[in-house]
């Protein structure tokens, strides 16, 4: 921590990517006040949460499951702009509408148990936080899963993950070898073979290309397969692990070119390419690896919140071990629309907690949720909640067109 000091405040959330906002939004629409009773804290240098890290070539016509944030809608934007472009200008335009007043970039390092029953989270430039309550929505983009193989460190040729992926223009006239049977691995895969000299996709099970819609109830079997894991206290997979590949035009054309014939699971890495006990070898001048993330929770360490399976067992949002813990964006929310339900579920609980635990009540009028406050004097600042100006984007394209409604899971 710095010399800031530690200030308390009733809850803290970390992250402000999709979940992360949805929280903050629903905090405010409680009537709790940012930088008084909730601050946010992101790590990232700007508005947009992982998006904002995503490779140029993914533009937002190739984005599927983007959901819209609660209470402001993403009208249709030019679909050939990055995404990272699109949304990190659509969150960073939510922030300012609803006020959210988000601290970045901070690292927090640590949260551990702190005094009189409150929450202490440490940080390495905003000091730190005594509070009531976390939201922690942290996702995954920080923690690219690298697997290991043998031989991995005699390749002479480049190995990178999709964390740090440039677009397909880095691999002009090379052999490039895709590790990884999700939806990252196959777009890389599509645009990487239309310039590299050739393409070679490798997988440890093999692919299940999705026909037809991925309807509602599609979506709640994806979710609660993700679900059960959770609850078992198992690290949680994705939801889009359990929803297969959509099988749309560009990918029909892909595997009638022979692009998507898919490889099992090397057994070795050699200097020049990687290998199979049976054999067969193929030379390779890069190793993609778009092996999928994993929850970056390691700050939470100190709170012992792991079960003996690896994961962190949840009630809801509320972690099972410390009723104070709240996970959004982790395991079945762990898509855009599943973040933005998360998020309200995780107030509608802190709500009860701090009820419990405010000393001194007092009513505080919110249209839509009845009496909340944190126990303080009033301030003299409003607790109205700011509204929205037009739906994002209604200046960059008709506003008379409905934005799409994209509940699938995310890219990840």
């Amino acid at each position: 921590m710095n010399d800031f000091g530690v200030r308390d405040v009733d809850v803290v959330v970390i992250g402000a990517g999709q979940a992360g906002l949805s929280g903050a939004y629903h905090l405010r629409r409680a009537g709790l006040e940012p930088d008084r009773d909730f601050v946010v804290l992101d790590h990232a240098p700007r508005p947009g949460g992982a998006w904002q890290f995503r490779w140029p070539s993914l533009t937002y016509g190739k984005v599927h499951g983007m959901h819209a944030l609660p209470g402001m809608e993403l009208t249709e934007a030019a679909t050939d702009r990055p995404s990272s472009e699109v949304i990190g200008e659509y969150f960073g335009a939510y922030e300012d509408a609803f006020d959210l007043r988000v601290h970045r970039p901070v690292d927090v390092s640590a949260v551990r148990e702190g005094e009189g029953g409150r929450l202490l989270v440490e940080t390495s430039s905003d000091g730190g936080y005594a509070t009531r309550a976390l939201i922690n929505a942290t996702g995954t983009w920080d923690r690219p899963f690298w697997p290991r193989y043998p031989g991995q460190e005699t390749f002479r040729g480049r190995q990178l993950h999709t964390a740090t992926y440039p677009g397909p223009g880095a691999f002009a006239g090379q052999r490039v070898i895709v590790v990884g049977g999700g939806a990252s691995g196959t777009q890389h895969l599509m645009e990487i073979a239309d310039v590299a000299a050739e393409t070679t996709w490798v997988t440890r099970e093999p692919p299940v290309f999705r026909e037809g819609p991925f309807d509602e109830e599609a979506g709640r079997e994806a979710v609660a397969m993700v679900e059960e894991r959770v609850r078992l206290g198992l690290p949680p997979r994705s939801v889009v692990s359990v929803t297969g590949l959509p099988l749309n035009d560009a990918v029909r054309a892909a595997r009638a070119k022979g692009v998507l014939d898919r490889l099992p699971m090397f057994d070795r890495i050699t200097e020049h390419g990687v290998a199979w006990n049976d054999g067969r070898t193929v030379e390779a001048d890069v190793i993609l690896w778009a092996t999928g993330f994993r929850p970056a929770v390691d700050h939470l360490a100190p709170l012992r919140l792991r079960e003996p399976g690896g994961g962190i067992r949840l009630d809801g949002t509320r972690a099972a071990r410390d009723e104070r813990v709240h996970l959004v964006g982790y395991g079945p929310s762990a898509s855009t629309i599943g973040a933005n339900r998360a998020g309200r579920a995780a107030v509608r609980e802190i709500r009860r907690l701090l009820d419990r635990e405010r000393s001194a009540p007092r009513d505080v009028e919110c249209v839509s949720c009845g009496p909340v406050g944190a126990g303080r004097a009033p301030t003299g600042r409003s607790r109205t909640m700011p509204q929205p100006r037009a739906p994002f984007g209604a200046d960059l394209a008709d506003a008379s067109q409905p934005g799409r409604d994209r509940q699938a899971a995310a890219a990840h």
